[in-house]
């Protein structure tokens, strides 16, 4: 669908110079400092950052729109990046005092994370003694503060809640361990915190608060249109129109190299045989209902953050797994048309590869695991209760 996007336009010319950059980035391992000095300067950083600080407030059709886009030229930048917008949006959702000190300073400031929670806390007067290594924190590169996922005693139930933590860049280093086979410049890599680090209570947010409009920042900003919403839809947007992005330009590179190919041993053109020809009407019928099928969704994140209604339970259900299943349809497009791209395609550089292999790592993710999805669904429709060892 064409609509209206003044940040996309932006986004658009510089697109050619962060595709060009893509072989050096998996080379880096980490978004390259040109790309991430590009992004800031049409201002994407900010796109889900409150106006009070100087961010957009963009809506999340125009987020995923750019981050669709910006996954067909460079995916590993797309999923530093989007993360790194996303984080803003949850941040809107901490306490004013957290807001002020993670953007009062520096206005352009942004976090990556590490939300399973493999770190230990104590409590302490305040707040609580964090210690561990964070693994899989995409962009921390580019960041000046993470947030970090940790299980809390809840006195009262018994239980244990699951929470975030933000601590700034110097309470952690970097440990450069990111080697993977897909999306090698997203910088996944691990947060070492320094021992014994305190997270004051004013940076400390319930994640069940956050999903039902309970958290310390919730209603800071009546007349904003996104943030009466929970975070993860938003938090989660960026998979699903990554492998979107990465299946469309598949398919125009596809196109390219096939039209001009030629039989290896016998010459003959295979740029109009019958089977390449059915597997790209079929792929692009996918990807083509893959991108109607989260409009869609991403059309109604939109219209309830207006509307300031909060999705039900059911909604929420298919909200989670929508973004799954089209994955799933974007990985099976690109699947298709590599088994019969060729040899050549296996060379290291060769950018098909890097489309199929950074596609299929958008179905690698824990949110992102359809397998996990249908079982979500599946419990919703039928009335049951959620099971929490589901992500």
């Amino acid at each position: 669908m064409q609509r209206p996007n003044p940040m996309l336009d932006e986004l658009k010319k510089i697109l050619p110079a962060i595709a060009a950059n893509a072989v050096e980035a998996e080379k880096l391992r980490q978004v390259p400092e040109e790309n991430i000095r590009l992004l800031k300067s049409i201002k994407l950083h900010r796109a889900l950052q409150p106006k009070a600080y100087g961010g957009l407030e963009l809506s999340l059709p125009e987020v995923t729109d750019c981050v669709a886009a910006l996954a067909g030229a460079c995916g590993g930048t797309a999923w530093a990046f989007s993360l790194l917008i996303t984080h803003s949006h949850q941040m809107a959702m901490f306490s004013k005092q957290a807001q002020d000190e993670f953007w009062g300073e520096d206005p352009d400031a942004v976090a990556s994370s590490s939300i399973a929670p493999f770190g230990k806390t104590e409590e302490c007067e305040g707040g609580v003694i964090f210690n561990g290594d964070m693994r899989w924190s995409s962009g921390c590169d580019h960041a000046q503060w993470a947030i970090l996922g940790f299980l809390r005693d809840n006195k009262e139930t018994g239980e244990k809640d699951y929470c975030f933590g933000v601590v700034p860049a110097s309470d952690y280093e970097i440990e450069d361990d990111w080697y993977s086979a897909g999306m090698k410049p997203s910088g996944t890599k691990t947060l070492k915190i320094k021992p014994n680090t305190f997270i004051p209570e004013h940076r400390i947010e319930r994640a069940k608060a956050m999903m039902s409009g309970e958290s310390s920042g919730f209603g800071l900003y009546p007349d904003s249109k996104i943030y009466y919403t929970p975070y993860r839809p938003y938090f989660a947007c960026g998979f699903a129109a990554m492998a979107l992005g990465i299946a469309e330009r598949m398919l125009t590179v596809y196109k390219e190299m096939t039209q001009n190919r030629t039989r290896a041993y016998t010459l003959a053109s295979s740029g109009k045989e019958i089977p390449p020809l059915m597997r790209l009407a079929e792929s692009t019928h996918q990807v083509a209902a893959a991108r109607a099928f989260m409009e869609k969704t991403w059309d109604e994140h939109k219209e309830f953050g207006e509307q300031k209604r909060y999705p039900t339970d059911a909604e929420l259900a298919f909200w989670r797994t929508n973004q799954a299943y089209a994955i799933k349809m974007c990985c099976e497009a690109v699947n298709r048309l590599f088994e019969v791209a060729g040899g050549s395609t296996w060379i290291h550089d060769n950018e098909i590869q890097r489309l199929w292999r950074d596609c299929n790592m958008t179905a690698a993710h824990a949110y992102t695991d359809y397998d996990v999805c249908k079982q979500i669904l599946g419990r919703s429709l039928m009335g049951m209760e959620p099971d929490p060892t589901m992500v």
